[in-house]
């Protein structure tokens, strides 16, 4: 639910005691203010562990008894990743939290002092003065298979990382050591070229098995795509092969540990997607989003863990503010400035938003059609750029509408809601 800042502050009464805590690695700093501004009590150094949020507890609990407030709001940095255990343990307690953008703590923390110094006893201040003036934003921390969704999106971003990493690594040896590995299959990923690649690896020892020996790794194996003619060719394209021939035992063992990580990635993914496509299994609106043409369950299962529940949200517009798509003016008197994206938000969730947008419009009739109107419409024609971002706004509506009201996609509705329809059959 969208809060104005004007409501925020409201949420502040004589009665609540707000506190700002800086986030560190080991040891945090807290001090308290009540609702004017005024400190309440000493500032606090606590360990990032349970004895250390039992002292928080307690110092919070003994600043409400003096002051005679019954309340209490936490406001902290989004410091990295040593935030959250802290958030767990005050939604546990039932605490409400709330973070303040880093950029408005460096930027407001010279009105006290007019000093741009930084300490662990000023930016809790800061960080409090901004909770304040409604200046936070409540987060969202995702619970059950929202979470579950969540880790297991981030496990699969890493594992793909090092496997793109690994493939990169193995295609500079082969162009070191087997510079026409790629006369003779199309991608070293395939399963005859990988079992070469694991008992054969270098041209010399294409060689020396000769045609039959290459022939009968695959016959091991039983692969079909590959025969007597593709040994054949191995074999002769290992002939006469430029790649380099000094150190080869050592390029054995190095290409060796790299297929060993590259098999290893691969198992990992196929367990993270199992996984995936179980938790989305049980999110009623997946299925209905998987009958978009151009959707994939890897696609939707990105969206979905950067925004958790979207029937969370009142208005698809919170959802695009929560990517970075919200549109910024920068226009002052007679200037008018160009417009564009906040970039304030999730940067992954925007990233998936336009490459899943960039594939909608190759793939998608109805997307395919708004593209196309968005680029060439007479009144204020769009950029390729800004058609995809505009696009993306337009799926998060779809996503919306979908996980809202439980209805099915019905691509030809999608673009009679549109204004100006004439105009876009034209453009069709």
């Amino acid at each position: 639910m969208s809060v104005t800042q004007e409501a925020k502050i409201r949420q502040v009464t004589e009665n609540t005691v707000v506190v700002g805590v800086d986030i560190a690695s080991e040891m945090h700093w807290a001090r308290a203010f009540d609702w004017r501004g005024l400190e309440l009590g000493k500032t606090l150094s606590f360990a990032s562990n349970a004895e250390g949020y039992s002292q928080l507890r307690e110092w919070c609990g003994e600043i409400m008894r003096q002051s005679e407030k019954s309340q209490v709001l936490v406001g902290m940095e989004p410091t990295g990743h040593y935030w959250i255990t802290l958030a767990a343990e005050l939604k546990e307690q039932g605490i409400k939290l709330v973070l303040v953008n880093p950029m408005h703590v460096k930027r407001t923390k010279e009105l006290d002092d007019n000093h741009p110094s930084k300490s662990d006893r000023k930016d809790p201040k800061t960080i409090a003065k901004l909770v304040l003036e409604g200046r936070y934003l409540v987060p969202y921390i995702p619970e059950g298979l929202y979470a579950e969704l969540r880790v297991c999106m981030n496990c699969r971003w890493r594992v793909v990382k090092a496997l793109t990493a690994t493939e990169n690594q193995i295609q500079r040896w082969l162009k070191i050591y087997f510079p026409e590995h790629g006369v003779v299959f199309g991608s070293f990923t395939g399963a005859g070229s990988m079992a070469l690649l694991h008992q054969a690896p270098l041209p010399e020892d294409l060689v020396k098995m000769g045609p039959d020996g290459i022939n009968e790794i695959w016959r091991k194996l039983k692969l079909r795509a590959v025969g007597r003619k593709r040994a054949e060719l191995a074999f002769e394209t290992a002939k006469s092969s430029v790649g380099c021939t000094e150190g080869s035992e050592a390029a054995r063992m190095e290409l060796r540990i790299l297929l060993e990580d590259y098999d290893a990635k691969q198992r990992q993914y196929e367990e993270i997607m199992a996984k995936v496509e179980e938790l989305c299994a049980q999110i009623p609106e997946v299925q209905q989003l998987l009958e978009i043409k151009g959707l994939g369950i890897v696609s939707i299962a990105g969206i979905l863990a950067e925004t958790g529940d979207l029937r969370r949200f009142d208005s698809p517009r919170q959802i695009q503010k929560l990517a970075g798509l919200a549109i910024t003016e920068n226009s002052s008197g007679k200037h008018q400035g160009k417009t564009g994206i906040s970039h304030r938000g999730r940067k992954r969730l925007r990233a998936i938003l336009f490459r899943v947008s960039l594939a909608l419009v190759k793939s998608n009739p109805e997307f395919r059609v708004i593209h196309r109107y968005y680029t060439t419409r007479k009144d204020n024609p769009l950029k390729k750029k800004q058609s995809i971002i505009a696009v993306s706004c337009k799926l998060l509506r779809v996503f919306h509408v979908i996980a809202t009201k439980g209805c099915s996609y019905d691509g030809q509705k999608m673009l009679d809601d549109i204004r100006r329809n004439q105009p876009m059959k034209a453009a069709a």
